[in-house]
């Protein structure tokens, strides 16, 4: 069973920046969301290409199922879609753990999320100096959310 237990933040500083160790340019789009919470997305990531299938359980852990698909199908799908978002991604190193800083690009900018995934929702977890508000479990944050209802449209911060 694929769990992803991920933990959120907002970012205070550039501080991050002196720890990546690589940087993906990722675009992904939604398809739906059914009633019973399942989100299904498409996502190119350079060379790569995935559907997912992804569902809240409880606290910060989802179910998460991800497959490759030819990226001739992936290309379509996106080019069908509405609701996408595009970002870059960066993989940081810090305190032995690994931290994925994403930058959202066009409607999304500048917002700037920080996300660690853990081994489970008890585990201890050092702050870095860049983090600032926890937004784990802030649904209008959540990247589906975010391909409909983007960052720089919003009247206030949550």
């Amino acid at each position: 069973m694929a769990l992803e237990i991920e933990r959120r933040f907002l970012i205070k500083n550039d501080h991050w920046k002196e720890y990546i160790k690589k940087k993906i340019y990722i675009e992904q789009g939604y398809l739906s969301k059914s009633l019973d919470g399942w989100i299904t997305r498409v996502r190119l990531i350079e060379n790569n290409s995935k559907i997912t299938l992804k569902k809240h359980i409880e606290g910060f852990t989802n179910f998460e199922f991800e497959y490759s698909i030819p990226r001739s199908d992936a290309e379509t799908i996106m080019s069908n879609l509405s609701n996408t978002i595009k970002k870059d991604r960066f993989f940081l190193e810090i305190e032995k753990k690994s931290w994925i800083i994403d930058c959202f690009k066009e409607n999304n900018y500048p917002l700037e999320i920080a996300e660690i995934e853990l081994s489970n929702e008890e585990e201890d977890l050092f702050l870095p100096s860049f983090i600032s508000k926890e937004i784990t479990g802030l649904t209008h944050y959540a990247n589906f959310n975010l391909a409909k209802n983007p960052f720089s449209e919003w009247e206030e911060d949550f």
